[in-house]
């Protein structure tokens, strides 16, 4: 039976209390919370760091004190800091990268999104690579549209990522890539071809956030991504309680399609990680 990483967005950029009062925006509330997932069986944390007014941050003392904190209370956890631009100075986005996270997110191209254009440079993407690769850490390449494979592919042709970098295919963002069933095959298949080595996994936004993980768990993904960075709710008239009950929903819908969860061990086996921080 093969085992599936269980990833945890806890906090992302956009939600904010006023619409469901679990999204963690203080340093405490996020390592927490993300306690609470890996309680659950969440081994991947992806985070995002805000201001006291809820905006988003690029403060790096913030990433590294819910590092200390998720280190200390979760181990063997990976962390992931995210290097995305909404809201944040792009001068500013891989500050956090110093503090050595085992994963960072990327994003290799630019986009739509349903309010603003999530502006990538190629130069931003090459420096942002570089300081991954300088401190070693593994990339999750955010795919929002199928030249960003491409764009993954040239990263790893001027050497600044290897051939093996873990792939996260983005459906649902209004005026980005639909969640298509249809379409997640064709981004599979590209990246089977130009990047075969790669580990993957897919992020279904809002409503779609379950569907996506059942298109996702069928086709062999290696982790499903949950949290309250994607999606606020558990169902269309209740809000979620907490990332730890979306891990328990994905825990759930694992072992529905005959996979098991992934210990931290294991996690950090699949995505090619040492076996401690």
């Amino acid at each position: 039976m093969n085992s599936v990483v269980i990833a945890v967005a806890i906090t992302g950029s956009v939600p904010r209390k006023k619409d469901n009062p679990a999204v963690p925006t203080r340093v405490s509330e996020q390592i927490e919370s993300t306690h609470e997932a890996y309680q659950a069986g969440a081994t991947l944390v992806h985070i995002h760091v805000r201001n006291d007014d809820e905006s988003s941050s690029s403060d790096p003392d913030k990433f590294a004190a819910v590092q200390e904190g998720v280190r200390k209370h979760c181990p063997g956890m990976i962390v992931q800091f995210s290097t995305g631009g909404r809201g944040r100075d792009p001068s500013a986005r891989g500050l956090s990268l110093v503090h050595r996270p085992d994963m960072a997110s990327l994003s290799t191209g630019s986009v739509n999104f349903p309010t603003i254009v999530y502006e990538n440079p190629a130069a931003l993407v090459t420096e942002l690579a570089g300081q991954m690769r300088r401190y070693g850490i593994r990339p999750e390449i955010e795919i929002f549209d199928l030249s960003h494979l491409h764009g993954a592919r040239r990263l790893i042709e001027a050497g600044l990522m290897d051939e093996a970098p873990h792939v996260q295919f983005v459906m649902g963002v209004k005026n980005a890539m639909p969640a298509d069933e249809h379409l997640l095959d064709i981004l599979l298949s590209e990246t089977r071809r130009i990047l075969p080595k790669a580990t993957w996994t897919a992020a279904g936004i809002g409503r779609e956030q379950a569907r996506v993980m059942g298109w996702a768990l069928s086709r062999g993904a290696d982790a499903v991504r949950t949290g309250l960075e994607d999606n606020i709710r558990v169902a269309k008239d209740r809000l979620a309680a907490s990332n730890a009950e979306l891990v328990s929903l994905a825990a759930e819908m694992v072992q529905k399609h005959g996979r098991r969860v992934a210990t931290p061990a294991e996690a950090r086996q699949i995505l090619h990680l040492s076996p401690t921080s």
